[in-house]
Parts: structure tokens; C-alpha cells; sequence
């Protein structure tokens, strides 16, 4: 018998999660089957959309259980096999989710290769954010060389990424982010043409007079990752015929800032009066654009041209704060957790 931890979803949140939500405990790890093997998780990754799963509500995916792991994706190494394709001590990215150890069937792992790159990495600008931020540039927002983007959550693991891809196809990026700290690191590391910082401005309004000044000539994308104010401000900033693509929409995640959104028949006027095209997606409907995402990103990423900032927690213990911290923008970057040792060798 082999005993590993994780952290259990404890109860559902009311609004805001709270440390009594999750819960820190030792498992039983199962037999391995035929064609699985056994991971050590080294690296765990936290995500805002995390906080939609804690809910028990339709969405995308199903809902993690009470008592059951808190989802998640991880960089693990591979301790045991039962499968051809894979061999011990190979890196691979699962789902393990916020835990030490864990069973994968080979279908839902993929190798990465540890020299290339750190495995952080994997992750954040060469993972899953990473492809969210190409695909959101270039299969829904459609931005073309010359054109004006806004990124919101600008130096977050989607938007630091967004904004060097725009800034590469030669569009002036413009990002709002929270801080001072965080609008000059978009603009002196990142490259972005100006950064707003949305915590100084005391509503949308004022914020979307900050976004007209930076962008005289209005803004053609939007990469929505925030929802709130932020979204207050660009819409009336959009140009004839602009795009937007949801990614996320954190402010009203946890409840808050709803009853001050702008009213849907203003939103829905501004859609329609300026022809905007405005398209959700979500990473797993876009998974046949890797291929695509890692001969332009690798690349740049091996010329040193992409920089990344993260914010690390040591230990699965400390899991749970760390992403209270993620929700309230208290994070750097792409939040992690090192949950244990890289391999030997």
C-alpha cells in the first residue's frame, strides 16, 4: 500500500473560497492497471478556472466532488509503467491534480522533453496558458499586423504571453493589469506600448477615458481575462468591426463587482452598432492548434525572446493559499506550486 497527499475539495464556497474549503490528507494510491502508469508530480499548476469547478453547476466540466482531488494540471515523472509508451524517469504533462502521486492512463499524458526548456515551463508559456494566449490572438481574435489589442490581466500567464505574440505581429499592445509594479513590468519587460493600471482608477469610466488616451485610434482586439470594470472601460474603445475573445472573467468569479456590471441592453447595443464579434473559447476545443503554437513559440522561447515572470509556492500544503492569492491577483505571473524534487540526472 502506498500513501500519498492532496487536497480535497472540503465544502463548496459561498462567494469568496476560504482556507476551510480545502483539505490536506493522505490517500491510498491504487494498483497500477494495464497500459497505466504511476506519476510523481513535481510541478503543479493553479488557474483561475479551477474556482468554476468548486462549484456544483453545469459548465464545460464536471464539478469536483466534496472529498474528492481539486483539479489540476501537473508536470510529473513517470516512477512506474505499464505501458510501452512510456518508460520510468520519462517527464510527462497529466492531470494529477493537486496532489503528490497519482494513476494516468497513457492517453491523457503527454512527454515533454526536460532539456528544452525548464519544466516549469510546460505549464505556463510553453503549456496550457501559452496555447490559450495564441489561440485567443489568432483563431479568435484574428489580429492582423497594424491593428490595435488590449489585453486585460496583462502580465498574468495568458496576458504576458498575448502581449508578446501581438507585439511580434506587429500590433501596439496595450494591457490594464493591478499595480503599478505589474503595469511597468508589461511595458519595460514584455514590451507592451502602455499598460493601465485598472486599481487606480476609481470605475470603468474613468478607466476607459485612460484606454481612449492610449488608444486614439480605438482598440480592434480585446483578450477579455478579467470581465468587471476592465470590460466596462473597453467597449465603448472598440472599433467598427472589433473582436473579442472571453477567455476568463475573474472579477465575477467569486460573485462580486455584479451589480455594478454595465446593464446587458447597453452591452448588447454596443455589440450590435459596432459589428463586434465577441466568441468564447475554452483550450480543450483547440487542441489540434498545438502543432501550430509550438513551431512559432519554441522558437522564440529557445531565442531567449519571450520573457515570464512566476510566482512559486513550496510544498502541496500550501496549495490553498497560494490560489486565494491567484483569485485576488496577489500572484506574479503564472502561479505554480513545487510539489517536489526534479529528477535525478
Amino acid at each position: 500500500m502506498t500513501i500519498y497527499q492532496h487536497v480535497a475539495l472540503a465544502s463548496r464556497p459561498k462567494g469568496w473560497p476560504t482556507l476551510e474549503n480545502f483539505r490536506y490528507e493522505d490517500k491510498e494510491l491504487p494498483e497500477m492497471g494495464a497500459g497505466q502508469v504511476t506519476l510523481r508530480t513535481i510541478w503543479l499548476s493553479l488557474d483561475p478556472y479551477m474556482r468554476g469547478r468548486m462549484n456544483d453547476a453545469k459548465s464545460y466540466a464536471d464539478p469536483v466532488p466534496i472529498g474528492g482531488t481539486m483539479e489540476g494540471g501537473a508536470i510529473c515523472e513517470v516512477i512506474a509503467s505499464n505501458n510501452d509508451k512510456f518508460a520510468v524517469g520519462d517527464i510527462v504533462v497529466g492531470r494529477t491534480g493537486w496532489a503528490t502521486h497519482g494513476i494516468a492512463d497513457g492517453a491523457d499524458i503527454r512527454k515533454v522533453d526536460p532539456n528544452a526548456a525548464p519544466l516549469s515551463t510546460y505549464l505556463g508559456v510553453l503549456g496550457m496558458p501559452g496555447m490559450t494566449a495564441w489561440i485567443g490572438l489568432n483563431e479568435i481574435g484574428k489580429m492582423k499586423e497594424g491593428e490595435t489589442v488590449l489585453i486585460s490581466a496583462a502580465t498574468g500567464a495568458v496576458g504576458g504571453l498575448a502581449g508578446q505574440l501581438a507585439k511580434a505581429k506587429g500590433c501596439k499592445v496595450i494591457g490594464v493589469a493591478g499595480g503599478a509594479e505589474k503595469c511597468s513590468f508589461a511595458v519595460d519587460e514584455l514590451g507592451f506600448d502602455a499598460c493601465l493600471d485598472h486599481k487606480a482608477a476609481k470605475d470603468g469610466r474613468e478607466l476607459g477615458a485612460q484606454i481612449k488616451e492610449a488608444a486614439p485610434q480605438g482598440v480592434d482586439v480585446y483578450f477579455e481575462n478579467v470581465g468587471g470594470k476592465t470590460l466596462e472601460a473597453v467597449l465603448p474603445n472598440m472599433n467598427m468591426f472589433g473582436r473579442i475573445a472571453i477567455c476568463g472573467m475573474i472579477a465575477w468569479y467569486n460573485g462580486d463587482n455584479v451589480a455594478e456590471a454595465a446593464p446587458l441592453p447597453a452591452v448588447w447595443s454596443t455589440i450590435l452598432t459596432n459589428r463586434l464579434t465577441v466568441q468564447g473559447f475554452l483550450f480543450p476545443d483547440h487542441q489540434d492548434s498545438a502543432a501550430a503554437f509550438f513551431k512559432e513559440v519554441a522558437p522564440m522561447m529557445a531565442a531567449g525572446k519571450i520573457k515570464f515572470r512566476e510566482s512559486v509556492a513550496e510544498g502541496l500544503e500550501n496549495a490553498p493559499e497560494a490560489f486565494l492569492e491567484l483569485l485576488n491577483g496577489d500572484n506574479f505571473g503564472k502561479q505554480l506550486v513545487r510539489v517536489g524534487e526534479d529528477p535525478k540526472g
